[in-house]
């Protein structure tokens, strides 16, 4: 994560949007009939399949799809600067924003068509901030490659048990919440997620062992992608298991240097946990993150960081579904947010979905709740000017109330 910018490439947001606006114009025409309502939302970030499709199945391989994602997040606190602390998604407060728009292009690699690719741009709030790290020196080009999203070729062996293998910038191993609030089951993310790489440049391959279970290698260039300490990569595995349709269960690790100083005795090592379950009505999701790293500087500790979320998803009756996530992020050597802090978060979501199936248009309503405290000796959340000083002081705990309306235009 990097402090939010203020040059936003205004020219580019206002173009991208506008492409977005013509796609989803269809959402407008009839999108009240009762009769077109989907109930049935897509995975969520961090689900895993490792099935393999068949050759014979009659649909097209290309698929395109498009969203528009605003947000009004309400801090009862009313910061002086509108800023929510530490944070890289959804940053601005009391104010409407057009936090994320994007399009993309999709086509999938199948036996009998094993070359594959991906390529999604996006602009808005949320594509500031995100895939920096804390004082941490920024790749080249970096104002330019945050408006990528997607952007790798993928190849699927022809024989053998399945092996694919991917190049470029592709979505992370790491966590189970997505860069974009459409597909998850909360709009604001939790903190392992902000705090942890929502994408990945380098290479991976994944191979299925057996039925139920699929073992991934990558090499990538950091913890990041839009940071660089150093020159030298960081390297990871996971391994995803499946006990039976509903359940899926995934252990990722990353290994690599994250400082000026590259000597292995100063890599960075993280591990990822993902556990869900995947009911008819109800998504169950636990989250865990822990990690560690030496410094370079002369009698400095070892840094240490760890959080935790449960997410919970009901679909009540038809559109309508609600969530709640619990959540815990412990940075006692703000290492990560640049705060020695203990965060404790709960969030509560209302939900309304609505999908056209003949024109893959579609719309996510979400009012939210959360409320997050912050202790520790730099902790807090920025609060009112002190009308003496001028200075912006820092409170314990924050209230948030958020608005969402995602149009979304989809393909598959």
């Amino acid at each position: 994560m990097h402090p939010a910018r203020s040059g936003t490439d205004a020219l580019a947001l206002r173009r991208l949007s506008g492409l977005l606006l013509c796609a989803l114009g269809t959402l407008t025409s009839g999108a009240g009939n009762a009769g077109n309502v989907e109930t049935t939302s897509s995975p969520p970030a961090g689900s895993v399949d490792v099935s393999t499709d068949s050759p014979a199945e009659q649909r097209s391989l290309w698929s395109h799809d498009a969203f528009l994602d605003f947000g009004h997040a309400l801090s009862f606190q009313h910061p002086a600067n509108r800023q929510w602390r530490n944070r890289g998604t959804t940053p601005r407060l009391n104010e409407t924003q057009l936090n994320m728009a994007g399009i993309a292009v999709t086509k999938e690699a199948t036996a009998a068509s094993p070359w594959g690719m991906e390529l999604l741009a996006h602009a808005g709030r949320d594509a500031l901030a995100f895939g920096f790290h804390t004082n941490q020196p920024e790749v080249d080009h970096a104002d330019a490659l945050r408006h990528f999203g997607r952007a790798n070729v993928s190849w699927l062996a022809p024989t053998g048990n399945g092996l694919k293998l991917q190049a470029g910038l592709f979505s992370s191993l790491v966590g189970y919440e997505s860069l974009y609030a459409k597909d998850n089951l909360h709009y604001t993310r939790s903190w392992i997620a902000d705090y942890s790489p929502y994408l990945m440049f380098g290479l991976n391959a994944s191979v299925p062992l057996g039925e139920r279970f699929t073992a991934t290698a990558y090499v990538v260039n950091g913890y990041f992608h839009l940071a660089q300490a150093n020159a030298a990569p960081g390297y990871g595995a996971q391994l995803a298991f499946r006990p039976s349709s509903r359940w899926t269960l995934r252990e990722t690790v990353y290994y690599g240097p994250e400082q000026a100083a590259t000597g292995i005795e100063h890599w960075r090592f993280f591990l990822d946990t993902v556990a869900e379950w995947r009911g008819d009505a109800t998504t169950v999701a636990f989250g865990h993150q822990a990690g560690t790293e030496q410094s370079a500087l002369p009698g400095a500790p070892r840094s240490f960081w760890t959080g935790a979320m449960l997410s919970a998803r009901w679909n009540v009756a038809g559109p309508f579904s609600v969530a709640v996530r619990p959540e815990v992020f412990w940075d006692p050597d703000g290492l990560l947010t640049g705060a020695r802090q203990l965060v404790r978060a709960v969030t509560s979501t209302l939900e309304y979905r609505l999908s056209r199936r003949a024109s893959g248009a579609g719309a996510i309503f979400r009012l939210e709740h959360r409320y997050d405290q912050s202790t520790g000796p730099e902790g807090g959340f920025f609060g009112r000017r002190d009308p003496v000083t001028g200075d912006i002081g820092l409170i314990g705990g924050q209230h948030l109330a958020i608005a969402s309306l995602i149009l979304t235009f989809d393909t598959r």
